[in-house]
Protein backbone atom coordinates (compact mmCIF):
# COMPACT_ATOMS: atom_id res chain seq x y z
CA UNK A 1 0.00 0.00 0.00
CA UNK A 2 1.07 3.62 -0.57
CA UNK A 3 2.87 5.26 2.34
CA UNK A 4 3.90 8.76 3.30
CA UNK A 5 7.12 8.01 5.22
CA UNK A 6 10.20 7.43 3.06
CA UNK A 7 12.27 6.00 5.93
CA UNK A 8 11.14 4.16 9.06
CA UNK A 9 13.09 3.46 12.25
CA UNK A 10 11.37 1.04 14.64
CA UNK A 11 12.78 1.08 18.18
CA UNK A 12 12.23 -1.67 20.74
CA UNK A 13 14.14 -3.12 23.70
CA UNK A 14 13.11 -6.54 22.31
CA UNK A 15 14.80 -6.34 18.91
CA UNK A 16 17.08 -9.42 18.90
CA UNK A 17 16.42 -9.54 22.67
CA UNK A 18 13.59 -11.83 23.72
CA UNK A 19 12.04 -10.66 27.00
CA UNK A 20 8.26 -10.84 26.52
CA UNK A 21 5.42 -10.55 24.02
CA UNK A 22 6.73 -7.49 22.15
CA UNK A 23 9.50 -9.69 20.73
CA UNK A 24 6.77 -11.73 18.99
CA UNK A 25 5.06 -8.57 17.72
CA UNK A 26 8.20 -7.03 16.24
CA UNK A 27 9.61 -10.28 14.88
CA UNK A 28 6.42 -11.67 13.34
CA UNK A 29 5.56 -8.50 11.40
CA UNK A 30 9.10 -7.68 10.22
CA UNK A 31 8.67 -9.29 6.79
CA UNK A 32 5.53 -7.23 6.12
CA UNK A 33 7.36 -4.03 7.13
CA UNK A 34 10.19 -4.86 4.74
CA UNK A 35 7.60 -5.37 1.98
CA UNK A 36 6.31 -1.85 2.63
CA UNK A 37 9.54 0.08 3.25
CA UNK A 38 12.12 -2.11 1.47
CA UNK A 39 15.69 -1.01 2.28
CA UNK A 40 14.46 2.03 4.20
CA UNK A 41 13.22 0.04 7.21
CA UNK A 42 15.59 -0.17 10.19
CA UNK A 43 15.00 -1.85 13.54
CA UNK A 44 16.95 -0.48 16.51
CA UNK A 45 17.59 -2.52 19.66
CA UNK A 46 20.17 -3.05 22.42
CA UNK A 47 23.34 -5.02 21.79
CA UNK A 48 23.76 -7.95 24.16
CA UNK A 49 26.41 -10.24 22.64
CA UNK A 50 25.08 -13.57 24.06
CA UNK A 51 21.55 -12.85 22.82
CA UNK A 52 22.75 -11.64 19.41
CA UNK A 53 24.39 -15.00 18.65
CA UNK A 54 22.32 -16.91 16.10
CA UNK A 55 19.89 -14.01 15.65
CA UNK A 56 22.02 -11.19 14.35
CA UNK A 57 24.38 -11.29 11.37
CA UNK A 58 26.74 -8.36 11.52
CA UNK A 59 27.64 -6.62 8.25
CA UNK A 60 29.69 -3.65 7.11
CA UNK A 61 27.56 -0.54 7.78
CA UNK A 62 25.93 1.18 4.80
CA UNK A 63 27.73 4.35 3.68
CA UNK A 64 25.13 6.69 5.17
CA UNK A 65 25.66 5.06 8.59
CA UNK A 66 29.43 5.45 8.74
CA UNK A 67 29.71 9.11 9.81
CA UNK A 68 26.89 8.89 12.44
CA UNK A 69 28.42 5.64 13.79
CA UNK A 70 31.81 7.36 14.12
CA UNK A 71 30.23 10.28 15.98
CA UNK A 72 28.49 7.85 18.35
CA UNK A 73 31.78 6.00 18.86
CA UNK A 74 33.45 9.23 20.06
CA UNK A 75 30.80 9.35 22.80
CA UNK A 76 31.64 5.74 23.78
CA UNK A 77 28.61 4.23 22.02
CA UNK A 78 29.27 1.33 19.62
CA UNK A 79 26.68 0.67 16.88
CA UNK A 80 26.48 -2.75 15.23
CA UNK A 81 24.83 -2.90 11.79
CA UNK A 82 23.50 -6.09 10.23
CA UNK A 83 20.51 -8.32 9.55
CA UNK A 84 18.07 -10.05 11.89
CA UNK A 85 18.06 -13.69 10.81
CA UNK A 86 14.28 -13.98 10.46
CA UNK A 87 11.87 -13.90 7.54
CA UNK A 88 12.30 -10.65 5.60
CA UNK A 89 15.90 -10.28 6.89
CA UNK A 90 15.27 -6.72 8.15
CA UNK A 91 18.18 -4.31 8.63
CA UNK A 92 19.04 -3.90 12.31
CA UNK A 93 21.18 -1.51 14.32
CA UNK A 94 22.06 -2.81 17.77
CA UNK A 95 23.49 -0.26 20.19
CA UNK A 96 26.15 -1.24 22.70
CA UNK A 97 25.47 1.42 25.33
CA UNK A 98 27.46 -0.15 28.17
CA UNK A 99 30.05 2.67 28.25
CA UNK A 100 27.30 5.29 28.21
CA UNK A 101 25.58 3.95 31.34
CA UNK A 102 27.94 6.14 33.37
CA UNK A 103 25.96 9.13 32.04
CA UNK A 104 22.66 7.88 33.54
CA UNK A 105 22.51 10.60 36.21
CA UNK A 106 23.03 13.29 33.55
CA UNK A 107 20.18 11.74 31.51
CA UNK A 108 17.92 11.61 34.57
CA UNK A 109 18.74 15.27 35.30
CA UNK A 110 17.82 16.23 31.73
CA UNK A 111 14.56 14.27 31.87
CA UNK A 112 13.65 16.12 35.06
CA UNK A 113 14.54 19.49 33.54
CA UNK A 114 12.76 18.79 30.27
CA UNK A 115 9.67 16.84 31.37
CA UNK A 116 9.64 16.74 35.21
CA UNK A 117 10.27 12.97 35.16
CA UNK A 118 11.08 12.09 38.77
CA UNK A 119 13.59 9.24 38.92
CA UNK A 120 15.02 9.74 42.42
CA UNK A 121 13.58 6.38 43.56
CA UNK A 122 13.88 4.62 40.20
CA UNK A 123 14.62 0.87 40.51
CA UNK A 124 17.69 -0.69 38.90
CA UNK A 125 15.72 -2.01 35.90
CA UNK A 126 14.96 1.61 34.92
CA UNK A 127 18.53 2.70 34.20
CA UNK A 128 19.54 0.37 31.35
CA UNK A 129 16.54 0.94 29.05
CA UNK A 130 16.64 4.70 29.68
CA UNK A 131 20.36 4.94 28.84
CA UNK A 132 19.90 2.74 25.76
CA UNK A 133 16.83 4.56 24.40
CA UNK A 134 18.53 7.94 24.93
CA UNK A 135 21.39 6.72 22.71
CA UNK A 136 18.80 5.46 20.19
CA UNK A 137 17.36 8.99 20.03
CA UNK A 138 20.87 10.39 19.49
CA UNK A 139 21.51 7.89 16.70
CA UNK A 140 18.23 8.56 14.87
CA UNK A 141 18.87 12.31 15.04
CA UNK A 142 22.31 11.85 13.44
CA UNK A 143 21.07 9.35 10.83
CA UNK A 144 18.16 11.62 9.84
CA UNK A 145 20.64 14.21 8.57
CA UNK A 146 21.83 11.64 6.00
CA UNK A 147 18.35 11.45 4.43
CA UNK A 148 17.95 14.91 2.90
CA UNK A 149 14.46 15.79 1.66
CA UNK A 150 13.13 12.46 2.95
CA UNK A 151 10.19 12.09 5.32
CA UNK A 152 11.28 10.06 8.33
CA UNK A 153 9.11 8.22 10.87
CA UNK A 154 10.38 6.72 14.13
CA UNK A 155 8.18 4.22 15.95
CA UNK A 156 8.89 3.60 19.66
CA UNK A 157 7.51 0.64 21.66
CA UNK A 158 6.77 0.85 25.40
CA UNK A 159 8.25 3.09 28.09
CA UNK A 160 11.57 1.28 27.65
CA UNK A 161 12.19 3.15 24.37
CA UNK A 162 10.33 6.31 25.35
CA UNK A 163 13.42 8.32 26.30
CA UNK A 164 14.54 8.20 22.65
CA UNK A 165 11.29 9.80 21.53
CA UNK A 166 11.48 12.45 24.27
CA UNK A 167 15.10 13.23 23.25
CA UNK A 168 14.06 13.80 19.60
CA UNK A 169 11.19 16.05 20.66
CA UNK A 170 13.43 18.15 22.90
CA UNK A 171 16.00 18.53 20.12
CA UNK A 172 13.24 19.59 17.68
CA UNK A 173 14.40 16.91 15.23
CA UNK A 174 12.32 16.94 12.04
CA UNK A 175 11.22 13.35 12.53
CA UNK A 176 7.63 12.14 12.87
CA UNK A 177 7.12 9.98 15.95
CA UNK A 178 4.76 7.15 16.90
CA UNK A 179 4.57 5.73 20.43
CA UNK A 180 2.89 2.40 21.25
CA UNK A 181 2.11 1.25 24.74
CA UNK A 182 1.38 -2.48 24.88
CA UNK A 183 0.33 -2.30 28.56
CA UNK A 184 0.55 0.66 30.89
CA UNK A 185 3.05 0.39 33.73
CA UNK A 186 0.44 1.52 36.26
CA UNK A 187 -2.33 -0.71 34.91
CA UNK A 188 -0.16 -3.80 35.22
CA UNK A 189 0.91 -2.81 38.76
CA UNK A 190 -2.68 -2.25 39.91
CA UNK A 191 -4.00 -5.48 38.35
CA UNK A 192 -1.11 -7.50 39.83
CA UNK A 193 -1.96 -6.07 43.27
CA UNK A 194 -5.56 -7.33 42.97
CA UNK A 195 -6.95 -3.82 42.61
CA UNK A 196 -10.26 -3.85 40.69
CA UNK A 197 -8.67 -1.87 37.87
CA UNK A 198 -11.74 -1.50 35.65
CA UNK A 199 -13.88 -0.09 38.46
CA UNK A 200 -11.29 2.34 39.87
CA UNK A 201 -9.44 3.72 36.84
CA UNK A 202 -11.81 6.69 36.55
CA UNK A 203 -11.68 7.45 40.30
CA UNK A 204 -7.93 7.61 41.02
CA UNK A 205 -5.11 10.11 40.50
CA UNK A 206 -2.71 8.06 38.32
CA UNK A 207 0.42 10.05 39.19
CA UNK A 208 -0.22 9.66 42.93
CA UNK A 209 -0.92 5.92 42.51
CA UNK A 210 2.36 5.49 40.62
CA UNK A 211 4.24 6.83 43.67
CA UNK A 212 2.43 4.30 45.90
CA UNK A 213 3.84 1.44 43.80
CA UNK A 214 7.32 3.01 43.33
CA UNK A 215 6.88 3.10 39.54
CA UNK A 216 6.65 6.87 39.07
CA UNK A 217 9.80 7.08 36.89
CA UNK A 218 8.57 4.49 34.36
CA UNK A 219 5.01 5.85 34.50
CA UNK A 220 6.15 9.43 33.80
CA UNK A 221 8.36 8.36 30.87
CA UNK A 222 5.36 6.50 29.44
CA UNK A 223 2.91 9.34 30.11
CA UNK A 224 5.17 11.97 28.50
CA UNK A 225 5.95 9.71 25.52
CA UNK A 226 2.21 9.31 24.89
CA UNK A 227 1.65 13.05 25.30
CA UNK A 228 4.49 14.27 23.06
CA UNK A 229 4.39 11.64 20.28
CA UNK A 230 2.88 12.84 17.02
CA UNK A 231 0.72 9.73 17.09
CA UNK A 232 -0.08 7.70 20.20
CA UNK A 233 -1.26 4.10 19.78
CA UNK A 234 -2.18 1.06 21.86
CA UNK A 235 -2.70 -2.56 20.83
CA UNK A 236 -6.36 -2.98 21.77
CA UNK A 237 -9.58 -1.29 22.77
CA UNK A 238 -9.18 -2.33 26.43
CA UNK A 239 -5.63 -0.90 26.60
CA UNK A 240 -6.90 2.24 24.87
CA UNK A 241 -9.45 2.69 27.66
CA UNK A 242 -6.70 2.06 30.22
CA UNK A 243 -4.45 4.69 28.61
CA UNK A 244 -7.28 7.22 28.49
CA UNK A 245 -7.65 7.03 32.28
CA UNK A 246 -4.10 6.26 33.47
CA UNK A 247 -2.03 8.23 30.94
CA UNK A 248 -4.72 10.88 30.32
CA UNK A 249 -4.32 10.31 26.59
CA UNK A 250 -6.72 8.62 24.20
CA UNK A 251 -4.98 6.64 21.44
CA UNK A 252 -5.10 8.13 17.96
CA UNK A 253 -5.33 4.67 16.40
CA UNK A 254 -5.29 1.02 17.55
CA UNK A 255 -2.55 -1.34 16.32
CA UNK A 256 -3.80 -4.89 17.05
CA UNK A 257 -1.17 -7.62 17.12
CA UNK A 258 -1.12 -10.22 14.39
CA UNK A 259 0.63 -13.44 13.47
CA UNK A 260 2.30 -14.56 10.28
CA UNK A 261 -0.28 -17.26 9.55
CA UNK A 262 1.80 -18.64 6.66
CA UNK A 263 4.26 -19.86 9.32
CA UNK A 264 1.63 -22.12 10.89
CA UNK A 265 0.57 -25.55 9.58
CA UNK A 266 -2.31 -25.97 7.12
CA UNK A 267 -5.51 -27.54 8.44
CA UNK A 268 -4.56 -30.90 6.92
CA UNK A 269 -1.22 -30.78 8.75
CA UNK A 270 -2.99 -29.65 11.94
CA UNK A 271 -5.07 -32.86 12.01
CA UNK A 272 -1.99 -35.09 11.55
CA UNK A 273 0.07 -33.21 14.14
CA UNK A 274 -2.78 -33.23 16.68
CA UNK A 275 -2.91 -37.04 16.58
CA UNK A 276 0.87 -37.34 16.80
CA UNK A 277 1.30 -34.97 19.78
CA UNK A 278 -1.90 -36.19 21.49
CA UNK A 279 -0.49 -39.73 21.47
CA UNK A 280 2.74 -38.47 23.05
CA UNK A 281 0.72 -36.77 25.81
CA UNK A 282 -1.36 -39.93 26.25
CA UNK A 283 1.80 -41.98 26.77
CA UNK A 284 2.88 -39.51 29.47
CA UNK A 285 -0.57 -39.86 31.08
CA UNK A 286 -0.15 -43.66 31.16
CA UNK A 287 2.85 -43.54 33.47
CA UNK A 288 1.57 -40.51 35.37
CA UNK A 289 -1.85 -41.94 36.34
CA UNK A 290 -1.98 -45.67 35.54
CA UNK A 291 0.24 -46.95 38.37
CA UNK A 292 -2.56 -45.77 40.70
CA UNK A 293 -5.77 -46.34 38.67
CA UNK A 294 -6.89 -46.49 35.06
CA UNK A 295 -9.36 -44.72 32.74
CA UNK A 296 -10.05 -44.82 29.01
CA UNK A 297 -7.52 -42.59 27.16
CA UNK A 298 -9.83 -42.56 24.11
CA UNK A 299 -12.56 -40.97 26.23
CA UNK A 300 -10.14 -38.39 27.64
CA UNK A 301 -9.85 -34.72 26.63
CA UNK A 302 -6.81 -32.57 27.29
CA UNK A 303 -7.39 -29.01 28.57
CA UNK A 304 -4.59 -26.58 29.37
CA UNK A 305 -3.65 -23.14 30.60
CA UNK A 306 -0.20 -21.78 29.68
CA UNK A 307 1.55 -18.55 30.53
CA UNK A 308 3.52 -16.60 33.11
CA UNK A 309 2.89 -17.19 36.81
CA UNK A 310 0.46 -14.27 37.21
CA UNK A 311 -2.14 -15.95 39.39
CA UNK A 312 -4.82 -13.28 39.17
CA UNK A 313 -3.94 -11.43 35.93
CA UNK A 314 -3.76 -14.58 33.79
CA UNK A 315 -6.95 -15.98 35.35
CA UNK A 316 -5.22 -19.03 36.86
CA UNK A 317 -7.50 -18.58 39.89
CA UNK A 318 -10.62 -18.68 37.67
CA UNK A 319 -9.35 -21.73 35.74
CA UNK A 320 -8.78 -23.74 38.92
CA UNK A 321 -12.11 -22.81 40.51
CA UNK A 322 -13.96 -23.61 37.25
CA UNK A 323 -12.21 -27.00 37.04
CA UNK A 324 -13.40 -27.71 40.59
CA UNK A 325 -16.96 -26.90 39.54
CA UNK A 326 -16.60 -28.97 36.35
CA UNK A 327 -15.35 -31.92 38.44
CA UNK A 328 -18.49 -31.77 40.64
CA UNK A 329 -20.83 -31.51 37.64
CA UNK A 330 -19.22 -34.43 35.80
CA UNK A 331 -19.17 -36.57 38.95
CA UNK A 332 -22.89 -35.92 39.55
CA UNK A 333 -23.66 -36.75 35.90
CA UNK A 334 -21.66 -40.02 36.26
CA UNK A 335 -19.90 -39.18 32.99
CA UNK A 336 -17.64 -41.67 31.23
CA UNK A 337 -15.41 -38.84 30.04
CA UNK A 338 -12.16 -37.84 31.74
CA UNK A 339 -10.57 -34.39 31.55
CA UNK A 340 -6.83 -34.09 32.09
CA UNK A 341 -6.19 -30.42 32.83
CA UNK A 342 -2.61 -29.16 32.51
CA UNK A 343 -1.25 -26.00 34.11
CA UNK A 344 1.82 -25.12 32.04
CA UNK A 345 3.03 -22.29 34.25
CA UNK A 346 6.74 -22.07 35.18
CA UNK A 347 7.44 -21.87 38.92
CA UNK A 348 10.46 -22.18 41.17
CA UNK A 349 10.95 -25.96 41.16
CA UNK A 350 13.54 -28.15 42.81
CA UNK A 351 13.43 -31.41 40.78
CA UNK A 352 11.16 -33.90 39.03
CA UNK A 353 9.32 -35.93 41.66
CA UNK A 354 11.25 -39.20 42.18
CA UNK A 355 8.07 -41.30 41.98
CA UNK A 356 7.37 -39.99 38.47
CA UNK A 357 10.90 -40.86 37.34
CA UNK A 358 10.39 -44.35 38.80
CA UNK A 359 6.97 -44.67 37.08
CA UNK A 360 8.50 -43.62 33.77
CA UNK A 361 11.37 -46.13 34.10
CA UNK A 362 9.03 -49.03 34.91
CA UNK A 363 6.66 -48.05 32.10
CA UNK A 364 9.58 -47.91 29.64
CA UNK A 365 10.60 -51.41 30.79
CA UNK A 366 7.09 -52.73 29.92
CA UNK A 367 7.14 -50.89 26.58
CA UNK A 368 10.64 -52.14 25.63
CA UNK A 369 9.76 -55.76 26.46
CA UNK A 370 6.64 -55.54 24.30
CA UNK A 371 8.49 -53.93 21.40
CA UNK A 372 11.10 -56.73 21.47
CA UNK A 373 8.29 -59.26 20.99
CA UNK A 374 6.36 -57.33 18.36
CA UNK A 375 7.75 -59.41 15.49
CA UNK A 376 6.43 -62.65 17.02
CA UNK A 377 3.12 -60.99 17.97
CA UNK A 378 2.62 -59.79 14.39
CA UNK A 379 3.23 -63.30 13.00
CA UNK A 380 0.79 -64.81 15.52
CA UNK A 381 -1.83 -62.20 14.65
CA UNK A 382 -1.57 -62.88 10.93
CA UNK A 383 -1.79 -66.64 11.58
CA UNK A 384 -4.88 -66.18 13.81
CA UNK A 385 -6.64 -64.04 11.20
CA UNK A 386 -5.97 -66.28 8.20
CA UNK A 387 -6.79 -69.47 10.13
CA UNK A 388 -9.97 -67.98 11.62
CA UNK A 389 -8.82 -68.66 15.19
CA UNK A 390 -10.10 -66.57 18.06
CA UNK A 391 -7.48 -64.03 19.18
CA UNK A 392 -6.52 -64.37 22.84
CA UNK A 393 -3.45 -63.76 24.98
CA UNK A 394 -2.21 -67.33 24.65
CA UNK A 395 -2.46 -67.22 20.83
CA UNK A 396 -0.33 -64.05 20.68
CA UNK A 397 2.21 -64.49 23.49
CA UNK A 398 4.37 -67.24 24.91
CA UNK A 399 3.59 -68.27 28.51
CA UNK A 400 7.03 -67.18 29.72
CA UNK A 401 6.52 -63.74 28.24
CA UNK A 402 3.10 -63.35 29.89
CA UNK A 403 4.58 -64.33 33.27
CA UNK A 404 7.41 -61.82 32.86
CA UNK A 405 4.93 -59.09 31.91
CA UNK A 406 2.79 -59.80 34.98
CA UNK A 407 5.88 -59.28 37.14
CA UNK A 408 6.73 -56.04 35.32
CA UNK A 409 3.17 -54.71 35.65
CA UNK A 410 3.00 -55.65 39.35
CA UNK A 411 6.14 -53.54 39.93
CA UNK A 412 4.49 -50.66 38.01
CA UNK A 413 1.33 -50.64 40.18
CA UNK A 414 1.34 -48.30 43.21
CA UNK A 415 -0.90 -47.44 46.14
CA UNK A 416 -2.09 -43.90 46.82
CA UNK A 417 -2.96 -41.34 44.19
CA UNK A 418 -1.08 -39.56 41.38
CA UNK A 419 0.79 -36.38 42.34
CA UNK A 420 -0.73 -32.98 41.52
CA UNK A 421 2.58 -31.47 40.34
CA UNK A 422 5.30 -33.08 38.25
CA UNK A 423 8.05 -31.35 40.26
CA UNK A 424 8.84 -30.59 43.88
CA UNK A 425 8.59 -26.84 44.47
CA UNK A 426 10.71 -24.68 46.74
CA UNK A 427 7.62 -22.79 47.90
CA UNK A 428 5.63 -25.00 50.27
CA UNK A 429 2.75 -22.47 50.19
CA UNK A 430 2.56 -22.27 46.41
CA UNK A 431 -0.56 -20.36 45.38
CA UNK A 432 -1.54 -22.78 42.60
CA UNK A 433 -1.22 -25.86 44.84
CA UNK A 434 -3.25 -24.17 47.59
CA UNK A 435 -5.99 -23.20 45.11
CA UNK A 436 -6.16 -26.74 43.68
CA UNK A 437 -6.59 -28.16 47.16
CA UNK A 438 -9.29 -25.57 47.99
CA UNK A 439 -11.14 -26.51 44.77
CA UNK A 440 -11.17 -30.19 45.80
CA UNK A 441 -8.91 -31.21 42.91
CA UNK A 442 -6.76 -33.99 44.36
CA UNK A 443 -6.53 -36.59 41.56
CA UNK A 444 -8.77 -39.09 43.32
CA UNK A 445 -9.85 -42.07 41.23
CA UNK A 446 -13.46 -40.83 41.45
CA UNK A 447 -12.51 -37.39 40.02
CA UNK A 448 -13.40 -37.05 36.32
CA UNK A 449 -11.11 -33.98 36.23
CA UNK A 450 -7.45 -34.85 36.70
CA UNK A 451 -4.78 -32.19 37.28
CA UNK A 452 -1.15 -31.94 36.19
CA UNK A 453 0.67 -28.81 37.36
CA UNK A 454 3.75 -28.69 35.12
CA UNK A 455 5.93 -25.91 36.57
CA UNK A 456 8.67 -25.89 33.94
CA UNK A 457 9.15 -24.25 30.55
CA UNK A 458 8.06 -26.44 27.66
CA UNK A 459 11.45 -26.71 25.96
CA UNK A 460 11.00 -30.00 24.11
CA UNK A 461 13.67 -31.62 26.29
CA UNK A 462 12.50 -31.48 29.90
CA UNK A 463 12.77 -35.20 30.68
CA UNK A 464 9.00 -35.82 30.84
CA UNK A 465 6.67 -34.66 28.07
CA UNK A 466 9.59 -33.56 25.89
CA UNK A 467 7.27 -31.33 23.86
CA UNK A 468 7.84 -27.70 23.02
CA UNK A 469 5.14 -25.07 23.59
CA UNK A 470 3.46 -25.41 20.17
CA UNK A 471 3.67 -29.23 20.17
CA UNK A 472 2.02 -29.39 23.60
CA UNK A 473 -0.74 -27.06 22.36
CA UNK A 474 -1.25 -29.15 19.21
CA UNK A 475 -1.76 -32.33 21.23
CA UNK A 476 -4.49 -30.71 23.35
CA UNK A 477 -8.20 -30.18 22.75
CA UNK A 478 -8.97 -26.89 24.53
CA UNK A 479 -6.77 -23.99 25.69
CA UNK A 480 -8.18 -21.89 28.53
CA UNK A 481 -7.00 -18.29 29.08
CA UNK A 482 -9.54 -16.52 31.35
CA UNK A 483 -7.36 -13.42 31.80
CA UNK A 484 -8.23 -10.45 33.98
CA UNK A 485 -5.42 -8.26 32.63
CA UNK A 486 -4.31 -9.04 29.08
CA UNK A 487 -3.62 -6.04 26.81
CA UNK A 488 -3.71 -8.27 23.71
CA UNK A 489 -3.23 -11.98 24.42
CA UNK A 490 -1.36 -14.02 21.85
CA UNK A 491 -2.12 -17.45 23.33
CA UNK A 492 -5.70 -17.94 22.03
CA UNK A 493 -4.53 -16.59 18.68
CA UNK A 494 -1.59 -19.02 18.54
CA UNK A 495 -3.86 -21.88 19.64
CA UNK A 496 -6.31 -21.01 16.85
CA UNK A 497 -3.51 -20.86 14.27
CA UNK A 498 -2.57 -24.40 15.40
CA UNK A 499 -6.19 -25.53 15.02
CA UNK A 500 -6.88 -25.74 18.76
CA UNK A 501 -10.08 -24.38 20.29
CA UNK A 502 -9.66 -21.93 23.17
CA UNK A 503 -11.33 -19.67 25.72
CA UNK A 504 -10.48 -15.99 26.31
CA UNK A 505 -12.28 -13.05 27.93
CA UNK A 506 -13.61 -9.62 27.02
CA UNK A 507 -10.87 -8.11 29.23
CA UNK A 508 -8.21 -9.46 26.84
CA UNK A 509 -7.45 -7.23 23.85
CA UNK A 510 -7.87 -10.04 21.35
CA UNK A 511 -11.04 -11.21 23.13
CA UNK A 512 -12.61 -7.76 22.73
CA UNK A 513 -11.49 -7.54 19.11
CA UNK A 514 -12.96 -10.96 18.44
CA UNK A 515 -16.20 -10.02 20.30
CA UNK A 516 -16.65 -7.12 17.93
CA UNK A 517 -15.86 -9.19 14.86
CA UNK A 518 -17.65 -12.48 15.50
CA UNK A 519 -20.86 -13.89 16.88
CA UNK A 520 -20.56 -16.68 19.46
CA UNK A 521 -21.97 -19.57 17.43
CA UNK A 522 -22.51 -23.11 18.73
CA UNK A 523 -18.98 -23.88 17.56
CA UNK A 524 -17.19 -20.50 17.76
CA UNK A 525 -13.68 -21.99 17.83
CA UNK A 526 -12.67 -19.32 20.34
CA UNK A 527 -15.05 -18.75 23.26
CA UNK A 528 -15.17 -15.30 24.86
CA UNK A 529 -16.17 -15.10 28.54
CA UNK A 530 -17.74 -11.89 29.82
CA UNK A 531 -15.50 -10.53 32.63
CA UNK A 532 -15.97 -6.77 32.37
CA UNK A 533 -18.31 -5.77 35.20
CA UNK A 534 -18.87 -9.41 36.22
CA UNK A 535 -18.05 -11.04 39.57
CA UNK A 536 -15.46 -13.83 39.75
CA UNK A 537 -18.24 -16.29 40.71
CA UNK A 538 -20.10 -15.40 37.52
CA UNK A 539 -16.98 -15.90 35.38
CA UNK A 540 -16.25 -19.25 37.08
CA UNK A 541 -19.80 -20.42 36.24
CA UNK A 542 -19.48 -19.28 32.62
CA UNK A 543 -16.16 -21.11 32.21
CA UNK A 544 -17.38 -24.32 33.88
CA UNK A 545 -20.37 -24.33 31.50
CA UNK A 546 -18.14 -23.86 28.43
CA UNK A 547 -15.76 -26.64 29.55
CA UNK A 548 -18.68 -29.02 30.23
CA UNK A 549 -20.30 -28.26 26.88
CA UNK A 550 -16.99 -28.86 25.12
CA UNK A 551 -16.48 -32.14 27.02
CA UNK A 552 -19.85 -33.37 25.72
CA UNK A 553 -19.15 -32.48 22.10
CA UNK A 554 -19.07 -35.20 19.48
CA UNK A 555 -15.86 -35.65 17.47
CA UNK A 556 -17.57 -33.83 14.57
CA UNK A 557 -18.41 -30.83 16.76
CA UNK A 558 -14.82 -30.67 18.04
CA UNK A 559 -13.58 -30.72 14.43
CA UNK A 560 -16.00 -27.91 13.53
CA UNK A 561 -14.55 -25.92 16.45
CA UNK A 562 -11.00 -26.57 15.21
CA UNK A 563 -11.89 -25.29 11.76
CA UNK A 564 -13.53 -22.18 13.18
CA UNK A 565 -10.58 -21.49 15.53
CA UNK A 566 -8.19 -21.64 12.54
CA UNK A 567 -10.50 -19.37 10.55
CA UNK A 568 -10.70 -16.77 13.36
CA UNK A 569 -6.90 -16.80 13.81
CA UNK A 570 -6.48 -16.20 10.08
CA UNK A 571 -8.36 -12.89 10.50
CA UNK A 572 -5.42 -11.65 12.60
CA UNK A 573 -2.80 -12.10 9.87
CA UNK A 574 -0.13 -9.40 9.64
CA UNK A 575 -0.97 -9.19 5.92
CA UNK A 576 -4.12 -7.34 7.03
CA UNK A 577 -3.01 -5.79 10.34
CA UNK A 578 0.20 -4.17 9.03
CA UNK A 579 -2.00 -1.59 7.28
CA UNK A 580 -2.79 -0.09 10.68
CA UNK A 581 0.93 0.50 11.28
CA UNK A 582 1.34 2.23 7.90
CA UNK A 583 -1.69 4.42 8.70
CA UNK A 584 -0.15 5.41 12.06
CA UNK A 585 3.13 6.35 10.36
CA UNK A 586 1.21 8.33 7.70
CA UNK A 587 -0.70 10.23 10.40
CA UNK A 588 2.58 11.09 12.14
CA UNK A 589 4.19 12.28 8.89
CA UNK A 590 1.18 14.50 8.12
CA UNK A 591 1.49 16.10 11.56
CA UNK A 592 5.28 16.54 11.63
CA UNK A 593 5.80 17.65 8.02
CA UNK A 594 2.93 20.11 7.73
Amino acid sequence: MAKKADVLFEVSWEVCNKVGGIYTVVKSKAARMVESYNDNYFLIGPYFAPKAIGQFQEEIPKDFCKAPFEEMKKAGIICHYGKWLIEGMPSVILIDFVNYKSKINDIKRELWGWYKIDSLRAPLDYDEPVAWSYTAGMLIEKLSKCFENKKIAAHFHEWLSGTGLLYLKKKNARISTVFTTHATVLGRALASSNVDLYNVWDKINPDQEAYKYNIEAKHLVEKNSAAFADVFTTVSEITGMEAQYLLKKKPDILLPNGLDISKFPSFEEVVIKHKLQRDRIREFMLYYFFPYYTFDPKETLIYFLAGRYEFHDKGIDIYIRALGKLNEKMRQAKTKKTIVAFIWVPANFRNIKPEIIENKTLFQDIKDALEENMGDVEKNLIYSFVSGKKIANDTLFEDDFLTEMKIRVSRFVKKGRPPIATHDLYNQNDEILKALNAAGLRNEESDPVKIIFYPIYLSGADGLLNLNYYEAMQGSHLGIFPSYYEPWGYTPLEAGALGVSSVTTDLAGFGRYFCAECMQLDTPGIYVLKRLGKSDDDVVSQLADVMLRFANFSKEERTANKLQARKVASMADWKSFVKNYITAHDMAVEKAYR
